[in-house]
């Protein structure tokens, strides 16, 4: 995967999994496989609903 050099000289990668609309099966099975394929940057939040689900993935 590509990064991009943040203003703060940090790096983040340029392509990411959103998880928004997922249901938590869904979410589970796609962030396993990201991360299988090499992603390291995955986009959860409490209000998805599926935050655990993505958690238990990693």
């Amino acid at each position: 995967m590509k990064n991009m050099k943040l203003n703060n000289n940090l790096e983040c990668p340029m392509l990411g999994l959103g998880t928004f609309m997922l249901s938590p099966e869904d979410a589970y099975t796609s962030t396993l496989e990201a991360l299988k394929m090499g992603y390291s940057l995955i986009d959860t939040a409490n209000a998805y609903v599926n935050e655990r689900a993505v958690g238990r993935a990693i």
